[in-house]
């Protein structure tokens, strides 16, 4: 089955141009991203697919820059999310997740009652906090066992995350938006003749080549995708969301789609008020969610 399919797309003044685009990651080559329409607020038919393009020239820009001159943000607009989960399927097999584990979630919340019953569903994963409890928490066990890089990303160190110092256990108690799982070394295809190769195969993360077996008995969470973002693509679970309710980029271009929507639009962050000055964003629903507390955000605190 080919992995690239063949776009037509209108450009300016009236122009016709031909598009590649990867199914994998969605990226356009750069000799046609810098034909097509650049404006992110275009036709309604030719939003989505303007916005990936521009993620991926902001990344390009990004990219370019020194790694302490980035700050990776996420923006999710909860609006537009149709709760199909395709983001965690996406980030199951990005990541070669074990069974019953997922770096992101997608939980229903039902608002009103019948009649006039009304549900919205609320994503979410590792805010990649500036200011992190898991990492105090781990590094008074454990010197280095969590690490905040200069363009934002929270990194865990798996080795040192291991054995018996108790800095994973510490870590997953002070994450007050329970992004943390266990790797308990499982796998789908346990007790058959064999396993399959999707869950044995080697994979990335933190730019480190990895294999489950070499991480049991760890902790693990949302990398924000580092391995991607520094190859040029953006994150596995932005790339598949149907409904385009997942930005991804640089906070510290301006020009960059999130920076914008950020400016715009009347974004908040769950759990603000514990300080952890999270790095992802929230459109949409801000008087339907308990933002002091992330109730409707962090809905794992009921169904762990």
């Amino acid at each position: 089955m080919t992995e690239r399919i063949l776009l037509r797309y209108s450009g300016g003044q009236g122009e016709e141009i031909s598009v590649c685009l990867c199914l994998v990651c969605f990226c356009v080559n750069s000799h046609v991203r810098n034909r097509l329409n650049r404006n992110p607020y275009g036709e309604e038919d030719d939003m989505a697919f303007n916005e990936i393009v521009k993620m991926h020239e902001d990344l390009d820009r990004a990219l370019k820059k020194p790694v302490s001159k980035r700050s990776w943000v996420m923006v999710i607009d909860v609006r537009k999310c149709v709760g199909d989960r395709a983001c965690v399927v996406a980030c199951m097999a990005e990541n070669v997740c074990p069974p019953g584990t997922s770096y992101r979630w997608v939980f229903g919340t039902e608002y009103r009652g019948y009649p006039d019953l009304d549900k919205f569903y609320m994503p979410g994963n590792c805010q990649h906090c500036d200011n992190p409890p898991c990492l105090k928490a781990a590094n008074k066990l454990k010197k280095g066992a969590i690490e905040k890089r200069p363009d934002g990303i929270v990194v865990f160190d798996y080795q040192k995350l291991k054995g018996s110092s108790g800095a994973k256990e510490a870590a997953g108690k002070a994450c007050p938006y329970y992004a943390i799982v266990d790797d308990n070394g499982g796998y789908y295809t346990d007790n058959t003749p064999i396993l399959e190769p999707y869950e044995t195969r080697t994979f990335y993360e933190y730019n480190e080549r990895l294999t489950r077996k070499k991480i049991k008995g760890t902790i693990r969470k949302c990398t924000f995708c580092v391995h991607r973002l520094e190859s040029g693509m953006i994150p596995a679970c932005v790339s598949t969301c149907i409904g385009r309710a997942m930005y991804f980029g640089d906070k510290a271009d301006p020009k960059s789609l999130v920076s914008e929507l950020i400016k715009r639009e009347d974004v908040w962050n769950p759990k603000a008020n514990l300080g952890t000055k999270p790095r992802v964003y929230y459109i949409g629903y801000k008087d339907r969610a308990n933002i002091a507390t992330g109730t409707s955000v962090t809905c794992r605190v009921c169904h762990q």
